[in-house]
């Protein structure tokens, strides 16, 4: 897996955070929000820059921006930090190229199995039909 270090290159915002906290919700923005400028990256390349838009394509916005927040923890600074790991493994996934599947051969056992259920089926409905050549 690429691992790659995004952290120089996004941007932070902050807000209130809704949910438990008490006062401290109220007063304290500890919700924070990342954004990623794929396209003028230092760190991509353009066919990784092109994966990232086409795998990632639901985190980023009409401005190009990959954006990814938190509001999970009760501080600023542990939100900042879930930001930047779930950003690098996001961006991390989406550089994964699946390995393309090689059909398999079906095996002799399997092709024998195969021929005799079909036997079996053949014979079953040979012997639903009637007994011809008794006709007067």
């Amino acid at each position: 897996m690429t691992q790659i270090d995004l952290q120089k290159e996004i941007k932070f915002k902050t807000a209130r955070s809704g949910g438990k906290g008490g006062q401290n919700v109220n007063k304290v923005e500890t919700m924070v929000e990342g954004y990623f400028e794929v396209e003028s990256s230092n760190l991509l390349n353009a066919a990784q820059k092109e994966l990232i838009n086409r795998k990632l394509s639901r985190y980023i916005n009409q401005d190009g921006l990959l954006m990814v927040k938190s509001q999970t923890a009760r501080s600023q600074l542990e939100n900042k930090e879930l930001v930047i790991k779930k950003m690098n493994r996001l961006v991390s996934q989406s550089l994964i190229i699946p390995k393309k599947r090689i059909a398999g051969k079906p095996t002799e056992a399997s092709r024998q199995k195969r021929l005799e259920a079909k036997k079996k089926k053949g014979q079953l409905k040979e012997t639903r039909k009637g007994i011809r050549g008794t006709e007067e």
